[in-house]
């Protein structure tokens, strides 16, 4: 009677195919986006095993190699996917209203007054104007906008 390891020995390149759709199988039922790289790996190694006739051995180091660097390429590419958001202002919501003209709501003397922005009224720091003057947002400081006259 044979033993597992030497049916699977016999089965070469096919084995490989086998556990890529048994890693493939674990990744749709289990979280995670894990065992797809070492079910794409083992597939490879299935592949490169059909085409060359490797032992049994370089295969399985093959494997090894193949799946951790596809872990590392993945790790790597979703971290640098992840440092570039959409809309990177998307929690400094002042951040979106600098270059915009508002109105001033509240005079801002002694540098300090409220600005409408849209239904909003926010507090603002800049140069003194009086009310219902348009001054135009440069900068964000926490909560405040930090706004400047225009000229004209």
């Amino acid at each position: 009677m044979q033993s597992l390891f030497d049916m699977i020995v016999q089965l070469g390149a096919w084995a490989w195919f086998a556990l890529a759709v048994v890693l493939l199988v674990l990744e749709s039922i289990v979280p995670g986006v894990h065992f797809i790289w070492f079910g794409l790996s083992a597939a490879i190694v299935g592949v490169i095993a059909l085409l060359v006739p490797v032992s049994w051995e370089w295969q399985i180091i093959a494997f090894a190699f193949i799946a951790l660097a596809a872990v590392f390429w993945v790790r790597r590419k979703s971290r640098e996917e992840s440092s570039h958001p959409d809309v990177p202002d998307l929690n400094v919501r002042g951040a979106q209203y600098i270059g915009r003209v508002v109105t001033v709501e509240d005079a801002i003397v002694n540098g300090r007054g409220k600005v409408r922005v849209s239904d909003t009224v926010w507090s603002a720091e800049g140069e003194d104007a009086a009310k219902g003057s348009r001054v135009k947002v440069t900068g964000v400081d926490g909560t405040v906008l930090v706004v400047s006259k225009i000229d004209g």
